[in-house]
């Protein structure tokens, strides 16, 4: 259990630190290519690359009620970043800082995952758990992640993953050492 946690807590101060700067650094000046609904990134300092995706659609209720919120960008990202362990590396921002403690469920078909959150970012616990996740990524047609923000609001984002094994397998490529 121990080991776990240790495992948990890296995870999310190399996934705070990777996010970051892919998020600050997703412009079109960096975009190197679009597959269907997803796009591919390239950064160089550090070197990383990403594909990338914003919802189809996005519900926020409240109290069973669907209500207006404001919402940063909500984008779903797989990392590569050859100077780290970041090889295929899920993760989420809701476009606000989700409830303290909770976790960020996604739903792939039949197949449900569960991310950890930190400020408006999510991510799986494990390499292992990221693996699983892309994998079936590459099956299905749709990813919904459900969560819940900072105020309460609960919140449904659907991606397409049209596109998603070519825009991840380019990520990859370029960023292959």
């Amino acid at each position: 259990m121990a080991s776990k946690l240790v495992r948990i807590v890296a995870g999310l101060c190399l996934a705070a630190m990777a996010t970051t700067a892919a998020a600050q650094q997703t412009t079109t000046d960096n975009r190197v290519g679009a597959n269907v609904d997803w796009s591919v990134f390239q950064g160089d300092s550090p070197k990383e690359c990403w594909g990338v995706s914003a919802p189809k659609e996005s519900v926020n209720t409240r109290d069973g009620r669907v209500v207006a919120v404001r919402r940063s960008a909500i984008q779903l990202f797989v990392f590569y970043r050859p100077d780290s362990s970041a090889k295929g590396q899920v993760t989420f921002t809701g476009g606000y800082p989700f409830a303290p403690g909770s976790t960020v469920n996604m739903a792939i078909g039949e197949s449900e995952f569960e991310l950890f959150t930190e400020g408006e970012w999510a991510w799986p616990a494990t390499a292992a758990d990221d693996a699983k996740i892309i994998t079936a990524m590459k099956r299905g047609a749709s990813a919904v992640l459900t969560a819940r923000s900072a105020r309460g609001t609960q919140t449904k984002d659907a991606f397409s993953l049209l596109g998603f094994t070519a825009a991840i397998e380019d990520a990859e490529k370029r960023c292959a050492q």
